[in-house]
């Protein structure tokens, strides 16, 4: 079992930047991959970044790649997802996720779940 708790959301102005953490407890941390999801009002929610257990596989949404970072400390049981040159569309609700399947983009190989963090980009 995996707990995860999101911190780093806020207000930001366009072209801005934020980070993200995603803190976890529980039994081997060490060993899940990590993702990171945002569910925007009215839509689904999708794929932003995913980074394998050693921290050297990582996977971007389209969307997002060459903008957002992905990396995480294994030490201090926390991934961080760095996020530059924010847009208006990159508001939404960000999630972190822990799960077994290395390279996944799909939430539903993501076992654990946090309760997310708001980021709200204005023009």
């Amino acid at each position: 079992q995996v707990q995860l708790v999101e911190s780093g959301g806020g207000l930001v102005q366009a072209g801005g930047s934020l980070r993200l953490s995603c803190a976890a407890s529980g039994r081997n941390f060490s060993s899940y991959a990590m993702g990171w999801f945002r569910q925007a009002p009215g839509k689904e929610r999708e794929f932003v970044a995913t980074i394998n257990w050693s921290g050297g596989r990582k996977y971007y949404a389209d969307s997002v790649n060459g903008r957002f970072a992905i990396f995480r400390d294994n030490f201090k049981n926390t991934v961080y997802l760095q996020m530059n040159s924010l847009k208006p569309e990159d508001t939404a609700e960000y999630y972190c996720a822990a799960g077994t399947k290395s390279g996944s983009f799909y939430r539903n190989d993501y076992l654990y779940w946090g309760q997310g963090t708001q980021v709200t980009v204005s023009s």
